[in-house]
Parts: C-alpha cells; sequence; structure tokens
C-alpha cells in the first residue's frame, strides 16, 4: 500500500503522454507550452477535447481568490475520503513509513510534492465547513512551490490572508472559519473526480473566468496551435472588415471561401517576413 502510485503505475496511467516526465512518472508538459496556453480560452480548448470524445473535462461555478486571474499548470492530484478510525491509522502509518512529515495534516503532504507550474487539484467531496484544505500558512507554501495555485472541491481559510498572495489564483467551492478535520488522504497523483470531471495527474489545469478545464497532455500541443490560429485569424478578419473588403457575414462563417483563405494566407506570409 502506498500514498502514490509507482512510476510504472502512473507511466501505464498516462501512456499517452508525448512530453517528457518528473522522476515519479507524472507527466511534464513544457514550460513553453505552460506560457502559450495562458492565452487560450475555455471555449477554444473545449472545442478541440470535444473535437477528440473528451466530453467531461470541464467543471464551473467556483468561487475564486483572484477572480479574472489566468491559472495554468500541471495538474498534481489528490482525494480525501470521509475520517474512518481504522483507515485513517491505515494512511497514517503508511504515509510516515515512506518519510511523510509526522508534523501537521495530511493536507500538507500533498504540498510538499508540489513543483513550479503545478496546479493542486484536490477532491474533498464538496466539503467545505471543516474542509478546507489551506489557510493563508498553506496557501503561501503552494504559492512559493508552484506559483500557479490551487482547485479544490472543498474549502478554504484565512480568505483574507490568502486574497494578498495576488501571484497565485485558488479556486474552491466555499469559504469556512474551520479547521480541516474528519477527513482522510486517499491519495496523491491518482484519478480523480470533481463533479462530473475525471482528473488524471499531469493533466494541464486551464484556469478562466469561465471554470476550470482539464487537458490531457497528449492534446496540450494541438489546443495550443488551434487558438493560436483562431488569434491570428480574428486580427485578419477584423483588418479587412475595417478595409470594407469583406462584409461580416463572409468573415463570421466557420470556413472562408477560398479567395478570402488565399488572401489570409498570403497577409500571413507577410507578417511573418
Amino acid at each position: 500500500m502506498h500514498i502514490q502510485p509507482s512510476r510504472e503505475d502512473l507511466i501505464t496511467l498516462t501512456a499517452l503522454n508525448p512530453f517528457d516526465r518528473f522522476p515519479d512518472g507524472r507527466p511534464r508538459v513544457s514550460d513553453d507550452l505552460l506560457a502559450r496556453m495562458k492565452l487560450v480560452t475555455t471555449e477554444e480548448a473545449w472545442g478541440v477535447l470535444r473535437n477528440h470524445g473528451y466530453h467531461r473535462q470541464f467543471v464551473g461555478n467556483w468561487q475564486e481568490t483572484h477572480p479574472g486571474k489566468i491559472t495554468v499548470g500541471r495538474a498534481v492530484t489528490a482525494q480525501f475520503l470521509p475520517h474512518r478510525p481504522d483507515y485513517h491509522e491505515a494512511i497514517q502509518q503508511v504515509g510516515l513509513r515512506e518519510g511523510r512529515s509526522p508534523v501537521g495534516g495530511q493536507n500538507s503532504w500533498i504540498i510538499e510534492t508540489l513543483q513550479l507550474n503545478d496546479v493542486m487539484v484536490v477532491d474533498i467531496f464538496g466539503k467545505v465547513k471543516e474542509g478546507t484544505v489551506v489557510g493563508d500558512n498553506l496557501g503561501t507554501a503552494v504559492r512559493a512551490r508552484t506559483q500557479a495555485g490551487a482547485v479544490i472541491n472543498g474549502g478554504i481559510r484565512d480568505y483574507q490572508g490568502l486574497v494578498q498572495l495576488a501571484d497565485i489564483n485558488i479556486y474552491m467551492r466555499g469559504i469556512d472559519p474551520t479547521a480541516i478535520a474528519d477527513v482522510t488522504l486517499a491519495g496523491i497523483n491518482i484519478p480523480i473526480r470533481l463533479d462530473g470531471v475525471t482528473v488524471l495527474p499531469g493533466d494541464v489545469v486551464l484556469g478562466t473566468p469561465t471554470g476550470v478545464i482539464f487537458i490531457p497532455p497528449h492534446l496540450v500541443q494541438e489546443v495550443v496551435a488551434w487558438s493560436e490560429d483562431i488569434r491570428v485569424r480574428d486580427e485578419f478578419g477584423k483588418l479587412r472588415l475595417n478595409e470594407g473588403k469583406y462584409t461580416s457575414g463572409e468573415i463570421d462563417v466557420p470556413v472562408w471561401r477560398e479567395d478570402i483563405e488565399a488572401d489570409f494566407q498570403a497577409w500571413q506570409q507577410t507578417i511573418k517576413s
């Protein structure tokens, strides 16, 4: 029994990953793609995922510590279960044998695994009262390690302190002054469920004002490329509309006429040269 799957199990779980991996086997989407992902809209990502049969990757109706801030990073997943004494003791002993800290709660074990550009994604079954995974101290630790943030299907506390951490964003279901209690960690970097979404370790998390979408590593490159193409086409379309060369009906269609597409390709070459 282990808190986290083995490297081999994580590789099997995320077999379509085309990128490097962390030593534990979690997919490591490149920092360059993560940076480019920050300009992607939820709808652009959703469209690509839908086309590949991934229809259940978006979760909405969150509260945020920093509304409007875009959050991007690699998922480190974790799940909590309602407390049961014998199970809790078994997990505690496993964690101690694995060298996890005996000081603090099991929520700290998750934070201690985080790295730069990670996003901590935690399912604590929507519990807010006594389901507060982070406060301002642990939130500061998340910021220091990730520079990204967290997605918590549960609660936070110390909201007034967390809003001072301006360079990260935390998505949560609610705010409560109570400390986390009566829960037990089920595992780290395991498949978890947030509402109707299955999240795997290493998924790219894209958090926007719309909500949070989880992108499998093997689709990240396509999502970014699709978004970048749309942005260039939008620039061209607005330019030609301002010039009066085409009508709105000619531009605002899924596929342009051959002459408009040819005009776009020629214009694109001029801006690249």
